[in-house]
């Protein structure tokens, strides 16, 4: 099944980008670059929506088929 999670991504003066998640609790990423901090966030998310769903928390609602996606292009 698959889930839409809103991540918010913030770049740190340190120079890594952390990205977090108010609908996934726990959820804390860490990346040097914005596509490798996604890619952690999205292994991070994967076993904390199993972690609690085997804990019997509410699950996430499952992706739609038709969905809005921010896409940023540097110029």
């Amino acid at each position: 099944m698959e889930h839409v999670i809103q991540l918010h991504i913030e770049k740190l003066p340190e120079g890594v980008y952390l990205a977090t998640s108010d609908e996934v609790q726990g959820l804390v990423a860490q990346g040097r670059t914005i596509q490798e901090t996604i890619e952690i966030a999205r292994d991070v998310a994967k076993k904390l929506i199993e972690a609690q769903s085997d804990a019997g928390a509410s699950p996430l609602a499952p992706a739609q088929e038709v969905f809005d996606y921010p896409l940023i292009v540097a110029t």
